[in-house]
């Protein structure tokens, strides 16, 4: 059984989709790749995978968390798969090119194989795909959209940097 909810980011409305025990999809309402038909589905905001992903996100957003523990269970060939695990390897406030992608996947040169893995990717920002970026460092290819792509770097740089001494930020955390 398929169960979904609705979450609300800084960045738009987001679809949470999950089969009772552990997360399947995470998508920006609208994407590209978005699930078709979701007539069978079951709209749960109660189960503990949906609730412990807004919570997570909720986090994420707040600057207070950069790796998240929800438990995952992506739908995709094992190419996809492995392409999937070294996304989730990247950082957050870092990035990494296709063609590292690739090479990291165990499949070099193969940059673009593993573009497209990426735009595929099922569960957005908790599989980081939006820190994936062309080998001259330029924003290329983002299923929700590059203007979301951006401002996810955006706010992880921001959320990571060092307060320096006298900085407003750093004095009004304190």
């Amino acid at each position: 059984m398929n169960y979904f909810d609705i979450y609300a980011s800084p960045y738009g409305e987001m679809l949470i989709r999950t089969n009772g025990s552990a997360l399947t999809g995470l998508y920006f309402i609208g994407q590209r790749y978005f699930p078709p038909d979701q007539k069978e589905w079951q709209r749960d905001g109660s189960g503990d995978v949906v609730q412990q992903t807004q919570q997570e996100l909720d986090e994420y957003f707040a600057g207070k968390r950069t790796d998240f523990a929800v438990p995952l269970a992506p739908q995709g060939s094992d190419f996809q798969q492995r392409v999937w695990k070294a996304i989730s390897a990247v950082r957050c406030g870092e990035t990494l090119s296709y063609a590292m992608l690739a090479e990291r996947s165990g499949f070099p040169g193969y940059a673009r194989a593993a573009g497209t893995a990426t735009g595929r990717n099922p569960i957005s920002i908790i599989v980081p795909c939006h820190r994936i970026v062309g080998s001259n460092g330029k924003l290329t290819g983002y299923a929700g959209g590059l203007d979301k792509k951006e401002a996810l770097l955006a706010h992880e740089r921001f959320a990571r940097r060092e307060p320096r001494s006298g900085d407003l930020f750093a004095a009004a955390s304190m």
